[in-house]
């Protein structure tokens, strides 16, 4: 085996064994970001050598639905802008049906963060909503872990030039793969051991912040100034997730967040990103957000604007919080200095929240409740679900008792006190 194919037999290992952790006779469907119809072509060797696994770990079917962005170009060139409202007749249903009867999702991200930057904000925005629409019970059914499922990266040279830009065109893609090598622990002796230990210590501090019961979270930073309220019965959660069937599960690889949902209604405030936002294929840059009682009520932003503005008015949850992750500065990833332009890596390196839906195993019984009764608890629902970073080294947070009192949670962006 080359040294390539070793890679990509313990990376295939890893999004079996701890992404999804497969269990024998299930199914595994991989797909992509559904916005371009499934994964990348450029994904397909990761592909190959993730089915491999999975069919040694006893699964009984794999099948990939495949994406090709120039395809997705040649749509916004040439199809009838009346028709840019539409998605796929088929798989809406095919994707509700493999989650209820149990079976595991891996979504492969291997894409242009900024494909669409030349085509009407207008358009992409259309297409946006109408994916969100359509998938949306999609959605639901992993906001209650109905099965298991993960999402994982692979490289592209169209996304190697956007975060290269300043590297040969040919360091770019073996640049990529040293990133995630590094990110993921493949370099590690045992990268499922290596997994463990740290998601062993994610738990730990997730813990913590279960035992303190906070009712609120508030921000001061650098064009921050935000108070989040955190609703009664919220938990934290870690790195691991439990589907319905009791199946563990790593919904992300990597992962460096503990996270749960705030109250839907009690948001207020500025918020400004510190780390640029790639949504459906363009960039959002330099944008901040005005909360008041949990709704958006301005957005600015010096690049994208438009498609800031959009996303927030997808539907009536869009324009509200569904989540809030805390991730210290002195993670591997801001370590890195690499900023990804691609939300699984760069919310891993910074804290973060997230317009639109909320988890509902974020909320204690959150997965037995009615939709009337999760609103009612606080929980936001929507069709999207878009994380944004507001973390950085300037950052400080406090966590507010419910007696009012607070006290330090991260100070310049770092842990204030250990998990204990």
């Amino acid at each position: 085996m080359t040294s390539l194919d070793q890679m990509l037999s313990a990376y295939g290992e890893l999004a079996v064994k701890v992404g999804v952790n497969l269990q024998p006779g299930q199914r595994l469907f991989i797909l992509g970001p559904l916005g371009n119809g499934g994964v990348s072509l450029d994904a397909a060797p990761l592909v190959r050598a993730v089915a491999e696994r999975a069919y040694r770990a006893g699964a009984s079917y794999v099948e990939a639905i495949w994406g090709d962005e120039a395809l997705q170009l040649i749509r916004f060139r040439h199809a009838p802008r009346e028709s840019f409202d539409r998605f796929s007749q088929w798989l809406p249903d095919a994707l509700v049906r493999h989650a209820e009867e149990g079976h595991a999702c891996l979504s492969i991200y291997a894409n242009d963060p900024d494909l669409l930057k030349s085509e009407p904000p207008e358009v992409v925005g259309a297409v946006q909503q109408a994916v969100s629409r359509q998938v949306r019970p999609f959605r639901e059914l992993l906001s209650r872990n109905q099965t298991n499922w993960s999402v994982i990266a692979a490289p592209s040279q169209a996304w190697g030039d956007v975060v290269f830009a300043d590297r040969p065109a040919t360091d770019r893609i073996p640049l990529l793969w040293d990133a995630i090598v590094r990110m993921c622990r493949l370099d590690r002796p045992d990268p499922v051991a290596a997994w463990e230990a740290h998601l062993g210590a994610l738990a730990a501090r997730r813990d913590f912040l279960n035992q303190r019961r906070y009712s609120a979270l508030t921000y001061r930073g650098p064009g921050t100034d935000l108070t989040l309220g955190l609703p009664m019965g919220h938990l934290w959660m870690a790195g691991r997730a439990m589907s319905v069937a009791g199946h563990p599960f790593a919904p992300n690889l990597p992962t460096e967040e503990v996270f749960t949902m705030p109250h839907k209604d009690r948001v207020d405030g500025l918020v400004t990103a510190t780390k640029p936002l790639s949504y459906g294929g363009t960039l959002i840059d330099g944008f901040s957000l005005r909360f008041e009682r949990g709704r958006v009520v301005q957005v600015h932003a010096a690049k994208g604007q438009s498609m800031l503005q959009q996303l927030v008015d997808t539907d009536e949850g869009a324009a509200r919080l569904g989540e809030v992750a805390l991730v210290p500065h002195s993670s591997p990833i801001s370590q890195s200095g690499v900023l990804f332009y691609n939300t699984l890596f760069d919310e891993n390196a910074a804290s973060h929240v997230a317009l639109g839906s909320a988890y509902r195993f974020t909320m204690e019984d959150g997965e037995a409740m009615d939709a009337d009764a999760f609103e009612r608890a606080g929980g936001n629902r929507s069709a999207t679900h878009v994380d944004f970073m507001i973390g950085s080294g300037a950052l400080d947070i406090d966590g507010v008792r419910e007696d009012g009192t607070p006290e330090p949670l991260m100070r310049q962006g770092e842990w204030a006190s250990p998990a204990s």
